[in-house]
């Protein structure tokens, strides 16, 4: 399990939330207090933990842990990682989109070097909705932040198996339907009325994807303004 955006260092984690149930959690907390934060939580020990992105910028604002599930008895797939990662928002300000596509050019090398040793699962708060049927108002969002063209375009090399790294969009390969949002801003009635975003996604090399099987967007109980995206794979770790 991932989650994005925890805002919270270790001394408020450790004894609270760093367990649940019979699942560990696995934590890269930002340098700044109360901000970003990403954590994974599994009930299997991994071989390995591995945070950050080689990074300084984006590595202190703490936004990739990465578990490494690796067995050389396993014949299928025997190097796995699961990702928690926290793309950037570049909607409050120019000076944080500019960050944001700083971020977008620093993790593809780093995305592209992972595919090319193991298959993984990224799940992330990705801050990019691709498609148009991918967020609801998409005409009065083409100049906004989460919907500009130099982010989708992205998107679609990262998405490329010929031009890009070919990672797949595991949620489309289930559920082509319109009207399937992940976030829905607080401002207005846009809960009420789905006024969303897919802006949450799980990201797989394409060997882990082919096992995917049932996704679901979990709408109720509602916790924040981000609905969890639950996908259910044919694999053991």
């Amino acid at each position: 399990m991932g989650v994005q955006e925890v805002r919270a260092q270790a001394d408020l984690v450790a004894g609270r939330f760093d367990r649940i149930d019979a699942m560990q959690g696995h934590f890269h907390y930002a340098d700044k207090k109360g901000y970003s934060g990403v954590g994974l939580y599994s009930q299997q020990t991994p071989t390995a933990v591995r945070t950050g992105i080689g990074h300084a910028e984006f590595d202190a604002e703490g936004r990739w842990v990465e578990a490494c599930f690796d067995d050389a008895a396993r014949s299928v797939f025997p190097r796995v990682s699961v990702i928690s990662c926290y793309f950037p928002s570049g909607s409050s300000s120019e000076e944080r989109q500019q960050a944001k596509f700083r971020f977008l050019d620093a993790v593809w090398p780093h995305l592209q070097r992972l595919a090319a040793e193991r298959e993984f699962v990224l799940m992330g708060d990705i801050n990019i909705a691709h498609q148009a049927i991918d967020l609801k108002n998409w005409k009065g969002n083409l100049k906004n932040s989460g919907f500009l063209p130099e982010e989708r375009a992205w998107m679609t090399r990262l998405l490329d198996p010929t031009a890009g790294i070919g990672l797949v969009d595991v949620f489309r390969t289930l559920d082509p339907s319109p009207d399937r949002y992940t976030w829905w801003s607080n401002r207005g009635q846009a809960w009420a009325k789905n006024v969303g975003w897919r802006i949450d996604y799980q990201l797989a090399t394409p060997g882990i994807a082919a096992l995917a099987r049932r996704a679901h967007i979990h709408l109720e109980p509602r916790f924040s303004d981000h609905a969890p995206l639950l996908i259910d794979y044919d694999f053991k770790l």
